[in-house]
């Protein structure tokens, strides 16, 4: 995770230098420099979280200058690989694109297609209340 914080930590302010210096160039475009802006703001709070998880968990393999591939071996999350979840999703994905190309309600039935897969991918294994 120390990697990760700091690439994101370092790149906040480039992103923060890109967009005063965008802003002043092209006299305050709204688009771009807000686009500018909120790309600072990103790297900023993704790079925040990742330092303040790296300070409560400990060093990962990929965290060690000296580490070895073996010290990643073993599990590394918990995955369904039976889940069908991910299908649903994809499907609704399909859906959304093509109903830019064909018709915008194709792209309506997606995305509420897919808010009700992702809602069913993310409580999966939630079998009532306090369910782990």
């Amino acid at each position: 995770m120390k990697v990760e914080s700091r690439l994101h930590l370092f790149l906040a302010p480039f992103f923060l230098l890109m967009a005063l210096i965008y802003g002043f160039w092209s006299r305050w475009e709204p688009v771009g420099s807000s686009a500018l802006f909120l790309t600072f703001g990103l790297a900023a709070m993704i790079g925040g979280y990742l330092a303040l998880t790296a300070k409560r968990i400990d060093d990962r393999p990929e965290d060690d200058p000296d580490g070895l591939i073996e010290q990643g071996a073993g599990d590394q999350g918990v995955y369904a690989p039976w889940s069908w979840w991910p299908l649903a999703i994809g499907a609704s994905s399909a859906l959304v694109f093509l109903g830019l190309a064909i018709g915008w309600w194709i792209a309506g039935v997606g995305v509420v297609l897919a808010m009700v897969a992702t809602v069913g991918w993310v409580f999966e294994f939630s079998r009532g209340q306090h369910a782990h």
